[in-house]
Parts: structure tokens; C-alpha cells; sequence
């Protein structure tokens, strides 16, 4: 048994020293000259999304603790990008895979998982996480539970987490200390990895976790109510939750931003003709907050620098984000919005509630 895991553990060591880290981009934006805006891209991992990471620390920590052996069914309940990195993953050490998925999941992570010899099982949002654990127990299987355990897997000291990784590819930057980093959260696991990591290395940066609409995040950091529940789901896949997650820790977050869905729509159609590629749904909300938080700096005459992500790739979800079809059929309108990031990028200036 032992032998089994230390080759997998090996395969999956061998794995990471074979990617270098993502990169760091710097985009320009004349109109704040004084605070400059970097995007850790992520969607330059082999599969494509920030979840690489949780899944490979996911995979460790399941291995290290005795829960995976050879032939274990994995089962995950997620709404794409983790099952896509799980199912990666799991086909390195030859494993069934099963994500458990809402309805409604994009077609192109569905297609990726089983590019990489993974299987879907649709259920309704709400029966995600009890069908994974019925799963996991039918199969005598393991339920990764990344909703539980993605602030536990990753050491937030270091060891190339990306926290680590930020601050290291800032050193030579002018601002090389953040005034703020902003993420987004799904389970939790990177705004806690990096709120630790800010209070370990007494770093002044400040931390703000950007939340979609009909995400209970938000409220609960404003309130503290850990029952808080929505009766909708995220129209953002990835990201928001309907339930208070056992991995989201309130308590290392500075700052918390609702960011309007047409507004999430809005900015990544910016960030195509800035960056000249698409984005994926996640990173809107996180840069629109980023924003916010920019025109806030200028306004108050400060300079500094700011960092947020490119979580993955805009093409899973040319069916919908990018579809122009899909947004009037949900009742988006993206106009204006499109007009606030103009003013934005023409005059430094992100006016509240636009029309």
C-alpha cells in the first residue's frame, strides 16, 4: 500500500516541476498612472484555471492521510473548473473520477472533464453536496470535499503557494508591496491561503474578496450569521455560494465587495479588447472589484499597486458569458456597465450605480 502511494505522490511532485509558475501581468492604464494593475494569470495552468492548485493540494493531503489508494473512485462536487483539475489528476495515478455537478455546467468543462477520463453526475444545485457524499460511500470511494478542506491542504507559509508566488514576482515592481490583493471565493481556500500569508509575512497589504450576486459570503462577513443560506445559485460559475462553506474564513478578509452579475459580464468583454483574449466569468468579478478599489486609491491621491487574477480562460463559456443570445434571454444588460468602465479607463473614475 505504501508503495503505491509513494509513487503516486512522486508522479504528482514530477508533475509540478514540470510546470513553471503562471505569470504575473502587468496592465497598463493610463488614466491612474499612480496605481499600477497586475493579474496573476492562472489560466496558464495544464488544466487551464486556478483550481490546478486546490486540486493537486487536494490530492496530497487525501494521499498523505490514507483516505486514496490504488484504485479509489474520487468523487467531487463542483460546479467545473475543480472537477476539471481532479479529473486531471486522477487520470495521473489512474483513478475513476466522478464529479458531481449542478445543472446548467458549462459544456466545455463537462467536455474536459471527460478528456481527461472523468465521468459527470448531474444532480439539482442543492443535492450537490449529499449526492457526493451518497456517492462516495456506494463506491466506497473518497469524497474530496474541497468545501471543507481547501483552507486546510495548502501551507499558507509558503512552499510556493500563490500568495508566495505574488510577492516574489512583485519584488522588483516600484510598488512591490500590494495595497490591496482581491480574489474571489468558492470554497474559500485562496483568500484564506493569502490572508494568512499577509499576517504571517507582517506584510501591509490589505485583503478584499470580491462576491457575485446570490452569494452568502458577503452577508456573512457583514453579519457574522454562519446559518445565512440563498435559495439561488451563482450565475458565476465557481465562485459564490448558496451556504456558508466550512473553508471561508472571515476573520484574515479586510474587505468584502458585491459585484452586480451584468457588471462580472460587463468587465470581461473590457478585459478582452485590454488583454486581446477572453476571460472567464470569475475574473470580472474579481478585476470590477480591483477597480473599484483603484478609482478609491486615485481619488484619495495615493499610489501603490494592486493585484488581482485571470482565474481561467474565457472559451468555457463562449455558450454563455459570451453570447449575446444567452445574456438577453437572462435578462442582463451589460450597456451600462460597459459605459462606467469606459469612463474608468478614459478618466480614472468608476462612478457608483450606473445607467
Amino acid at each position: 500500500m505504501r508503495t503505491w502511494t509513494n509513487q503516486a505522490i512522486r508522479k504528482i511532485e514530477a508533475d509540478f516541476q514540470r510546470s513553471a509558475d503562471t505569470h504575473l501581468i502587468k496592465v497598463d492604464l493610463p488614466a491612474i498612472e499612480s496605481i499600477q494593475l497586475y493579474l496573476k494569470d492562472e489560466s496558464t495552468h495544464p488544466t487551464g484555471s486556478l483550481k490546478h492548485r486546490l486540486a493537486r493540494s487536494l490530492f496530497l493531503y487525501g494521499l498523505c492521510n490514507g483516505w486514496i489508494n490504488a484504485g479509489t473512485t474520487i468523487v467531487e462536487a463542483s460546479s467545473g473548473s475543480t472537477a476539471v483539475s481532479e479529473a486531471y489528476f486522477a487520470n495521473l495515478l489512474d483513478l475513476p473520477f466522478i464529479a458531481v455537478m449542478p445543472e446548467g455546467t458549462s459544456q466545455q468543462k463537462i467536455d474536459q472533464i471527460a478528456f481527461y477520463g472523468g465521468r459527470c453526475h448531474m444532480v439539482t444545485t442543492a443535492d450537490i453536496y449529499g449526492e457526493a457524499t451518497r456517492l462516495a460511500r456506494e463506491l466506497n470511494g473518497h469524497y474530496m470535499d474541497q468545501f471543507t478542506y481547501a483552507e486546510q491542504v495548502t501551507d499558507w507559509r509558503g512552499n510556493n503557494n500563490i500568495a508566495d508566488a505574488i510577492f516574489s514576482q512583485m519584488e522588483a515592481e516600484p510598488f512591490a508591496v500590494p495595497s490591496w490583493i482581491v480574489v474571489c471565493a468558492g470554497t474559500g481556500g485562496t483568500s484564506a491561503t493569502i490572508g494568512r500569508y499577509i499576517r504571517y509575512r507582517q506584510f501591509d497589504t490589505q485583503l478584499c474578496v470580491a462576491d457575485p450576486e446570490h452569494s452568502v459570503f458577503f452577508d456573512y462577513f457583514n453579519s457574522g450569521d454562519c446559518t445565512v443560506t440563498s435559495d439561488k445559485a451563482s450565475n458565476v460559475e465557481g465562485i459564490g455560494r448558496p451556504r456558508v462553506e466550512p473553508s471561508f474564513v472571515p476573520q484574515v478578509i479586510d474587505r468584502m465587495i458585491r459585484v452586480p452579475d451584468a457588471a462580472t459580464y460587463a468587465t470581461i468583454h473590457f478585459l478582452e479588447k485590454l488583454l486581446n483574449r477572453k476571460p472567464g466569468g470569475s475574473t470580472g468579478t474579481n478585476v470590477y472589484a480591483a477597480f473599484q478599489l483603484m478609482a478609491e486609491l486615485n481619488a484619495q491621491g495615493h499610489k501603490g499597486s494592486v493585484v488581482s487574477m485571470l482565474c481561467d480562460p474565457g472559451d468555457r463559456y463562449l455558450d454563455t458569458y459570451y453570447n449575446q443570445d444567452w445574456l438577453e434571454e437572462k435578462g442582463f444588460d451589460l450597456s451600462p456597465y460597459r459605459k462606467q468602465l469606459q469612463r474608468f479607463y478614459a478618466e480614472g473614475e468608476l462612478a457608483p450605480n450606473p445607467k
